[in-house]
């Protein structure tokens, strides 16, 4: 039986996740209606101006939206992973460590089922970015992706510097990734997935550890797509984690 320190321990994170995920939903709620009556995905993060250009002979004033920077990391093999590999592509991103105790057994688990439901998508990728890459080196990584019988082709694991990486997790996905020693594992993140289109901008932001997000992601990425005047069919799946 869990002792109860821990099991407090469990429900403090779960609390965290819960207000982590409400508070990223309440600061971008904005942009959701005009996105839902357009009929496409919103757009995520601070926008950082407009620009004005001619379509069919008018002038059109658009909004420049938030973009992920640039990156440089290691993946599971060893090999240098930046935004040049999704170039054209995409992609599904998230922070976790591998020896987390609490969420990443259950965000990893659903973001192997995300995979698998456009594994035969050649303009789709995921990256799932360590937040502890002191423990988390090539090794652990490569091992980790085996263990969780992961694509290593279509989905990277990757390592960097700690620093830097926790200034792109807040700064660039606008995701929470910190030390927090009251945390089990010793790091707050908030175990949300990010979906990013072809031009490095967020299109959505879900709850990894919530079967019925995890399916909203699966379901909006084809309409990401078809933005990009792609039509693709995701496969259906079962998440390990819905209720029976």
């Amino acid at each position: 039986m869990m002792n109860y320190n821990y099991q407090l321990s469990m429900i403090r994170n779960k609390v965290s996740v819960i207000c982590l995920i409400g508070s990223m939903a309440v600061l971008f709620a904005g942009c959701s209606d005009h996105a839902k009556n357009a009929g496409r995905l919103p757009f995520f993060g601070p926008r950082q101006g407009t620009y004005t250009h001619r379509v069919k002979g008018e002038l059109k004033t658009d909004t420049v939206y938030h973009i992920i920077p640039n990156f440089r990391v290691q993946d599971q093999d060893g090999d240098s992973v930046s935004q040049d590999n999704f170039a054209g592509k995409i992609y599904v991103a998230d922070f976790f460590f591998t020896s987390c105790p609490s969420i990443c057994p259950i965000t990893e688990a659903n973001l192997l089922e995300v995979q698998k439901s456009f594994e035969n998508i050649a303009d789709f990728k995921m990256i799932s970015f360590s937040i502890d890459p002191r423990h988390d080196s090539v090794r652990v990584l490569k091992n980790y992706a085996s263990h969780l019988r992961a694509n290593t082709k279509q989905w990277y694991f990757v390592r960097g510097d700690e620093d830097e990486i926790d200034d792109l997790a807040q700064k660039g996905f606008m995701a929470t990734a910190q030390k927090d020693s009251a945390t089990p594992g010793g790091y707050l993140h908030s175990g949300a997935f990010m979906l990013i289109d072809k031009d490095k901008r967020v299109r959505g932001v879900y709850n990894g550890t919530d079967s019925a997000e995890v399916k909203r992601l699966i379901h909006d990425i084809p309409i990401l797509f078809k933005e990009y005047g792609q039509d693709i069919n995701s496969k259906p799946i079962a998440l390990k984690n819905d209720p029976e």
